[in-house]
């Protein structure tokens, strides 16, 4: 670059330019000189050529800091079960994780802490075990759009009501069941409360009012959260034996046949089935391999 004719401040800037060591000190000297140059006829093409070389390198910046961020996600593997928790900044998410979670996310005042996604594993009734991964702010740069489109519930946390029809916005591209989580209504009295359950109750929600911080409506929100994945907790036995304590994990309206699919990963083997529970009519009924299940059945298995 010329620097005829050039102000001593521009001299300056240019020299600090050529020298520095990274782009960002560049474009930092780059907007100096923008600023020094003359505006003037003769300097016209100079200063023309200087923004084109600043918008280049902005690009760049930019270019390296969406690689940087993509690069450095964790690498989340999909659990059966996985839900997200998403909100704007502040409203807990955090706190949300921490509580339902074994995850240790960072808790703050601070807006936008959260800058990847945390995941934690929500213990449901000692039984079985729920993915959960809070997703950083929806008005941060940080923001994942691609893990809330596949998840299969979404965990929308709100303070506010209006920040229901905000983040829905946001997320319409996004299949899957939505509960609207109002937090921190420890900050409120009984009227708005009131108020604000009545609401979301006419606009026809699957809400839960809680309190992250006073560990209020929690319980509540874990079930909410298991039954929204329309899933059935069936527990098989063996004969002579106590039924299993971890249950097998199947669609609604799985049979017989896909519980012994997913216990023995085959079905010729079965010989007999009976079932103890909701879908039977009296306990030890036997059935056929097509009998429909409902959660918390209890299957014995006779093998060949």
């Amino acid at each position: 670059m010329a620097s005829t004719n050039q102000s001593p401040q521009y001299q300056k800037a240019e020299s600090m330019f050529l020298n520095a060591q990274t782009s960002e000190e560049r474009l930092k000297w780059l907007e100096e000189m923008i600023r020094e140059c003359p505006k003037h006829k003769s300097s016209e093409k100079m200063l023309a050529n200087l923004k084109t070389r600043y918008i280049k390198l902005k690009e760049k910046i930019e270019s390296q800091k969406k690689t940087s961020r993509s690069s450095g996600k964790k690498g989340i593997k999909k659990e059966e079960m996985q839900a997200v928790i998403v909100g704007l900044t502040n409203s807990g998410k955090s706190s949300l994780l921490s509580i339902l979670t074994n995850a240790k996310p960072q808790v703050g005042e601070n807006p936008f802490i959260t800058k990847q996604p945390e995941v934690g594993m929500m213990n449901y009734n000692n039984e079985l075990q729920i993915q959960l991964i809070e997703i950083p702010a929806m008005d941060s740069e940080h923001y994942d759009k691609g893990l809330v489109n596949t998840a299969e519930v979404i965990i929308i946390l709100v303070t506010e009501l209006k920040q229901i029809e905000e983040t829905q916005k946001e997320i319409n591209k996004s299949a899957g069941k939505q509960i609207i989580v109002f937090n921190k209504i420890d900050l409120i009295g009984e009227s708005e409360k009131r108020k604000i359950f009545s609401t979301l109750q006419s606009r026809k929600y699957d809400f839960v009012m809680i309190s992250a911080k006073e560990n209020l409506g929690i319980e509540e929100l874990k079930d909410k959260i298991f039954k929204s994945f329309d899933k059935i907790r069936v527990y098989s036995k063996e004969p002579g034996k106590p039924k299993s304590n971890n249950p097998i994990i199947l669609e609604l309206r799985s049979t017989v046949e896909d519980a012994a699919k997913k216990l023995f990963k085959k079905k010729d083997i079965i010989k007999e089935a009976s079932v103890t529970g909701p879908s039977s009519k009296f306990p030890n009924q036997k059935v056929s391999l097509k009998h429909q299940l409902k959660d918390r059945d209890i299957v014995e298995f006779k093998i060949k």
